[in-house]
């Protein structure tokens, strides 16, 4: 039997080039010892022949092997399979070990248990879903993203990517968004400004650990976003909550809490305020800024939204208005593009962006180079922009028939405002009704609604929650919103 009969190649599908797919075939006949220590490969051009491919590809194959050990090349001779093989089965280092061993279910040493990372994880759902306010993954840009992909990926240019970078982030990226986000938000930025991060969780969580010191107090609204809480608790910061309502966080009561005691950081979800969805008004932004001037702390604006407001020009962010450095702005393409598409961002002035790079550094080193250089050239081609024009009317059209037929079907059961942007009503139930109860309900028919625990503050029961509409087409609508009907039914 030749060498060539005991390989079959797979030219056309397999995905794993030719070389690799011969080595891979010898590596195997080797191991099986049906090639023996000591036998002498085929020549190159003979077994190239044989097998229908180029005689270079039989030697990137051979040479694969005398790298990894297998093979070696005698000069004039040929290639020979070695005597000795790499070793390849594990060695027990115990006596007693005659057998694989269960691996432990529990460590022997106790945990810290910080109950206050026991936050719910809210994951991408099979079938309907009332989401906390997902974009519809049906209308990703996936192909655009593919083709800059692997566009990157081939050109030789771009191979400086697969090295190390720059702990701030990739500096094509930071080029672009900086000049996005000037046209965008009506900011002042240069690439010196942007940090990028994966995510806008990532950024929080850095903010908390480089601004804050254990004992310092932080100031956020009275329900708020329950992983930034988490981030502000965990660097040992404490929390005061103050009032939200529909002209979003209560800055009275912030200038009252400043006045009796020293206050490191405010945390504003400004555009859209989470979980409420309302607007900070200008006025409050205005006098918000006085504040930290006044007193010196810093502001966390996250701005998860910014990029859907549906019924007028967006109030632009406090970040656009600060000219002393105490604004330090989040943003992310996780919410306008899909969640796992994993690109955030934080504006700041460059020497907290320095201070978070080595924090960073010993946690995560770098980004996604890759998919942040194909980010930057969605940018700089304008896809990002058009795909955030073409959704911004979908999710529109989604809020207003979704909200229609919220009204119309419920009736007083759920209480409202239609929200000038974003991808969530928020909506208050029927004190009568058990939201819990009725999330139980609606899991059994097919319907994933949230039992609105996660957005209760300390010792009070909003009985609300987020109704992401976004990523519902207009007939799955229909769908979950009967379903939630028949969920309130005692």
């Amino acid at each position: 039997m030749t060498v060539a009969a005991i390989m079959t190649l797979d030219k056309i599908h397999a995905g794993i080039p030719l070389y690799q797919q011969i080595a891979n075939h010898l590596i195997l006949h080797i191991r099986r010892g049906t090639l023996p220590k000591g036998y002498r490969l085929p020549g190159s051009r003979q077994l190239a022949k044989q097998l229908g491919v180029q005689r270079g590809t039989v030697n990137a194959a051979y040479d694969e092997l005398v790298i990894q050990g297998w093979v070696k090349a005698m000069p004039r001779s040929g290639f020979f399979v070695r005597n000795n093989l790499p070793d390849v089965s594990p060695q027990h280092w115990r006596q007693e070990d005659t057998e694989a061993l269960p691996y432990p279910e529990k460590t022997a040493y106790g945990l810290q248990q910080m109950d206050h990372l026991q936050l719910p994880l809210i994951k991408g759902l099979p079938g309907l879903a009332f989401n906390d306010g997902f974009p519809d993954l049906r209308l990703a840009p996936v192909q655009a993203l593919g083709s800059h992909l692997r566009s990157i990926m081939l050109k030789p240019v771009y191979r400086r990517l697969l090295s190390y970078g720059n702990v701030e982030g990739n500096d094509a990226l930071r080029v672009e968004l900086s000049q996005y986000l000037n046209e965008t938000r009506g900011l002042n930025t240069t690439p010196a400004h942007i940090f990028i991060t994966r995510g806008s969780q990532m950024g929080i969580f850095l903010l908390a650990q480089t601004i804050l010191r254990p004992g310092d107090n932080v100031i956020v609204g009275q329900t708020n976003y329950h992983v930034a809480n988490a981030s502000f608790v965990h660097a040992g910061a404490n929390l005061f909550r103050v009032p939200v309502d529909k002209q979003g966080i209560d800055v009275d009561a912030i200038a009252q809490l400043c006045a009796q005691q020293p206050v490191r950081a405010v945390y504003v979800t400004s555009h859209h305020h989470y979980p409420t969805t309302v607007t900070l008004g200008a006025d409050r932004r205005i006098n918000l800024l006085a504040l930290a001037r006044k007193y010196g702390f810093a502001i966390i604006e996250d701005d998860y939204h910014y990029d859907f407001h549906y019924d007028s020009n967006p109030i632009l962010p406090l970040a656009s208005a600060d000219t002393d450095g105490h604004v330090a702005y989040i943003g992310s393409f996780s919410k306008c593009i899909a969640p796992a598409f994993r690109v955030g961002y934080i504006v700041a002035p460059p020497n907290l962006l320095q201070v978070m790079g080595r924090l960073r550094r010993i946690i995560d080193r770098q980004g996604d180079s890759l998919l942040e250089q194909a980010v930057a050239d969605l940018l700089k081609e304008g896809e990002i922009q058009r795909h955030l024009k073409k959704v911004r009317k979908i999710y529109q059209d989604r809020r207003d028939a979704f909200c229609r037929r919220l009204h119309d079907v419920l009736g007083d059961a759920v209480v409202f405002d239609p929200p000038a942007g974003g991808l969530a009503v928020w909506a208050g139930f029927d004190p009568a009704i058990s939201l819990p109860r009725v999330a139980a309900r609606a899991s059994k028919s097919g319907l994933y609604v949230s039992d609105g625990t996660v957005y209760n503050p300390p010792g009070i029961n909003l009985n609300s929650a987020r109704l992401g509409f976004a990523a519902l087409a207009p007939e799955e609508m229909k769908q979950a919103i009967q379903i939630l009907k028949e969920s309130l039914q005692p």
